[in-house]
């Protein structure tokens, strides 16, 4: 839908990365797992390397879950930005071409349980 304005648009975003004191935000999803409704938003410095969001942070959000105990993190797929990736955990966010408000998407085959549960139901 095309929007037009009377006005000149003056609106500055607050989401810039400037604005978080040397961090950044990325956006975290679990594929088909429907417990939670959309991604999770972590901020972190972008030398956070790729395993201490993967343990620290995100492992926390993925807790409630009854499927996150079992994760196999060694084989869990990944998508930044809808591409297949697959990152070094010892290498920072940084070095993985994770940038500001990117978007990663985690797969974990074999663990769907929510979705085929539903599915039975």
């Amino acid at each position: 839908m095309t929007v037009s304005s009377t006005k000149p648009y003056g609106g500055i975003p607050r989401d810039l990365e400037a604005n978080f004191d040397g961090h950044q935000l990325v956006y975290v999803s679990w594929d088909h797992h429907l417990l939670f409704a959309a991604p999770f938003l972590i901020c972190v410095p972008p030398e956070t390397t790729f395993r201490e969001l993967v343990e620290g942070p995100l492992a926390a959000l993925l807790a409630p879950d009854p499927d996150a105990a079992a994760i196999d993190w060694s084989k869990a797929g990944w998508l930044k930005a809808n591409a297949p990736f697959t990152p070094d955990f010892k290498r920072s966010l940084k070095e993985n071409g994770i940038t500001h408000k990117s978007q990663l998407r985690l797969r974990t085959p074999g663990l769907n349980s929510l979705i085929e549960e539903e599915a039975v139901a």
